[in-house]
């Protein structure tokens, strides 16, 4: 049968992926099908290629009828649809699956949200069942039927009767091979997602006697298919002769013609009468009454009219949002299973889905549902703490360093012994012991500091300055310290000790220079990294191996220059998007500073494997928390110093 048969689909959003495919046979058969996926790009490519081969193999390439092979792809696809999902390899699929054979005749099921149209003689009318509540992932019905000339088939994986409706969908289809451009451009002003195919059947001359005997030709499916068969030719009326159509339409116009002349000479006459009146002194008052009544007449009925719209509309918006927020609160449900089985990743992923929704009710300009998803934002962000194991608190306050300097912008802190600390601005230093704080020893007069360091083995402590120098602060006192490389010091964003060496870490130049510390100088540099993108640093940290903290929260770890395998296990996604500053215990934990949201993450140390996990977070809640720019913790991490622009704060990590 000739067929003209398009595919396509509107643009899709990020995670969901469409695909329309159409499978032209050697037989003179077209299979067509339609997918749409939630899940990541690759794992959404190995369902269209499972798919596709099991259309081309199951469907076209076997033996049989149609319908009986289309029942045996159906089965294998639900196999296929039900192994994804419980694997949580894919989040939803809507998937439509249609043949026609060489007879005209067309076989539809749907799974998920997908559904098929059927367009006949100026009406629209459903193929597929519309099921209600939540649809199954599943292919469940095949509906089937004969097709006529100017038939049109729409095939879509989403529910088009709430874009369009059915005499718009009529409308559209007289516009012949564009029909499929027409209802994306619909879907996409609504912002909604599909996978469409369109069939259309080119008009052709036929006897009165071959359009009378189209419904005997309708086979009956056999009561051995799953599902239910639905009749097409019940869904529009039969195609009369094109010749003996146009002379009935001809002659009934020729026939209306006077008719319409005489009643538009009676609406002239009614008018002229009309203007007559409003000029008559005796009948001007029953013209205005009845003008007045006329253009309140007409008040009335647009008013009813906007009413009914918006009435229709806001009950089409209530029901929508209320199968949303049934959604939400199912997630939330399965977030908690997957938390309890151990899967933190995913559950996580469950609860961004939640909250997306939930912003989504929000979000409505309706106004619905506002106070339930208010509900449901503060459950989502409770399960979220619980599931990552987020404590807040507000921590208890060392010093106030902004007590001897009002203009203080503390921006680091060096630990010396239990309770004794070095914090420095850029020309200061303030010594902290226990909870009082010294009047500030200034370092330097014109230059800045950049970053701070104790030297343990030579008992000093080291500063890097912006004018290419190195201090060390020897039996208190400032001291310059010279390099043998005779093009001075390297300027760079951190610094860190480690046995005799200093470490300076310089992402300009994508290295990072190791110094020997001599006698009362240091050696000239050596290059240490080897293979590491370096590019963006912002901090690092030495235990054994070289730890390199990049803008946006990766890590690179380094052993002996060359890059080694790195990851946090069940960590929340983004977790270290805006950490500023690390800080690891030798052979323990690795503790990260996010000011952005005044929070310390810690993780395990990874070990050789270099596969650390994710064990807590600690959110400063508290009027006196100020922006977080260093921290610091003991050796047997009882304690988290935490410092801000003017104070220094402690947590008793044993307590919590």
């Amino acid at each position: 049968m000739d067929l003209q048969v398009r595919t396509g689909h509107t643009q899709s959003g990020s995670g969901t992926t469409l695909v329309a495919l159409d499978f032209p046979s050697a037989h003179g058969e077209h299979a067509m099908l339609l997918l749409q996926i939630t899940a990541p790009p690759r794992d959404a490519k190995t369902l269209e290629e499972e798919c596709t081969s099991i259309v081309e193999h199951a469907l076209l390439g076997a033996e049989g009828d149609a319908w009986q092979r289309l029942d045996g792809t159906l089965k294998e696809m639900n196999g296929l649809f039900k192994g994804l999902l419980v694997s949580d390899s894919i989040k939803e699929v809507h998937a439509i699956v249609s043949i026609v054979d060489r007879n005209g005749t067309v076989h539809v099921s749907p799974a998920g949200r997908a559904e098929a149209y059927l367009i006949r003689g100026g009406a629209t009318s459903q193929i597929t069942d519309f099921m209600k509540g939540k649809p199954a992932p599943a292919f469940v019905n095949i509906s089937s039927g004969q097709l006529e000339p100017r038939d049109a088939v729409v095939l879509s994986t989403q529910r088009l009767l709430r874009t369009v409706t059915p005499a718009q969908l009529s409308q559209l289809a007289q516009r012949g091979d564009q029909l499929l451009d027409e209802v994306v451009i619909k879907l996409e002003a609504e912002r909604e997602m599909s996978a469409l195919a369109t069939v259309a059947v080119p008009s052709r001359m036929q006897r009165v006697n071959e359009v009378k005997a189209a419904p005997a030709r309708t086979a009956a499916l056999p009561s051995r298919r799953n599902g239910r068969q639905r009749n097409l030719s019940s869904a529009g009326a039969y195609l009369a002769p094109l010749k003996g159509f146009l002379e009935r339409i001809s002659a009934q116009g020729k026939a209306r013609i006077p008719q319409f002349k005489s009643a538009q000479s009676v609406v002239q006459e009614k008018a002229a009468a009309f203007f007559r009146d409003l000029k008559h002194p005796e009948r001007k008052r029953r013209a205005h009454l009845l003008l007045l009544a006329g253009a309140l007449a007409a008040f009335l009925v647009v008013w009813m009219t906007v009413r009914l719209m918006t009435s229709s509309q806001r009950s089409k918006t209530r029901t929508e949002l209320e199968e949303l927020v049934g959604q939400i609160n199912a997630e939330l449900r399965t977030a908690e299973n997957r938390h309890l089985t151990g899967d933190v990743d995913s559950a996580n992923a469950i609860l961004v889905r939640a909250e997306e929704r939930a912003k989504q009710v929000m979000d409505n300009e309706s106004g619905l549902f506002r106070i339930e998803a208010l509900d449901l934002l503060d459950r989502i962000r409770a399960k979220r703490e619980e599931i990552n194991n987020i404590v807040r608190l507000s921590p208890r306050v060392v010093v106030n360093i902004g007590a001897k300097n009002p203009d203080v912008t503390a921006q680091g802190i060096i630990g010396l012994a239990d309770g004794e600390f070095i914090a420095y601005d850029r020309q200061n230093l303030y010594r902290v012991l226990l909870n009082t704080v010294e009047d500030p020893d200034p370092l330097t007069e014109e230059d800045v500091i950049i970053d701070g360091v104790s030297f343990t083995r030579y008992k000093t402590l080291a500063f890097l300055t912006s004018g290419n120098s190195v201090l060390e602060l020897i039996a208190d006192q400032p001291t310059t310290m010279k390099t043998e490389d005779p093009a001075g010091w390297i300027t760079g964003k951190d610094m860190e000790t480690y046995l005799r060496f200093l470490y300076i870490l310089s992402p300009e130049n994508n290295q990072i220079y190791k110094y020997e510390r001599l006698s009362n100088r240091y050696g000239a540099p050596v290059q240490y990294n080897v293979n590491g993108d370096l590019a963006g640093s912002v901090d690092m940290v030495i235990d054994t191996s070289v730890y390199v903290l990049k803008e946006g929260g990766t890590i690179v770890k380094l052993l002996r220059g060359e890059v080694q395998p790195f990851s946090i296990r069940h960590a929340p996604e983004e977790v270290l998007k805006d950490v500023a500053r690390m800080y690891k215990v030798s052979d323990g934990n690795f503790y990260f500073l996010d000011p952005v949201r005044a929070r310390v993450i810690v993780a395990t140390d990874g070990g050789t494997t270099g596969e650390s996990s994710y064990v807590r977070q600690y959110v400063l809640e508290g009027d006196q928390i100020g922006k977080l720019t260093d921290l610091f913790v003991d050796l047997d991490q009882t304690h988290l110093y935490v410092l801000d622009e003017k104070r220094l704060h402690v947590i008793d990590l044993a307590a919590k």
